[in-house]
């Protein structure tokens, strides 16, 4: 039996899953380098979480929010912007 496609309508779904990225979401460098403001990477330039599950460099999250006017709020998603704490252990 053969079958005749006469039309065919294309769906895609899409999402921005960047929780699991490897990159900093404002500079677009790796966490294993370092932010356009350090010369080395290491402990002086430590990866930041947000409460939202985005992360930073530090430096680029700071430079971020200083510039923010009202409410500090995270590049990428928008939402109130909380540094995560560690879990207690």
């Amino acid at each position: 039996m053969k079958v005749k496609v006469k039309s065919w309508t294309m769906a895609a779904y899409w999402s921005w899953n960047d929780t699991n990225s490897d990159v900093c979401g404002i500079c677009q460098v790796e966490f294993e380098g370092c932010c356009p403001e350090c010369n080395m990477p290491g402990d002086d330039c430590p990866v930041l979480w947000g409460e939202c599950s985005h992360a930073f460099h530090m430096h680029c999250i700071m430079k971020w929010l200083e510039k923010a006017t009202g409410n500090p709020q995270c590049p990428l998603d928008r939402q109130l912007w909380k540094t995560a704490t560690a879990p207690s252990q």
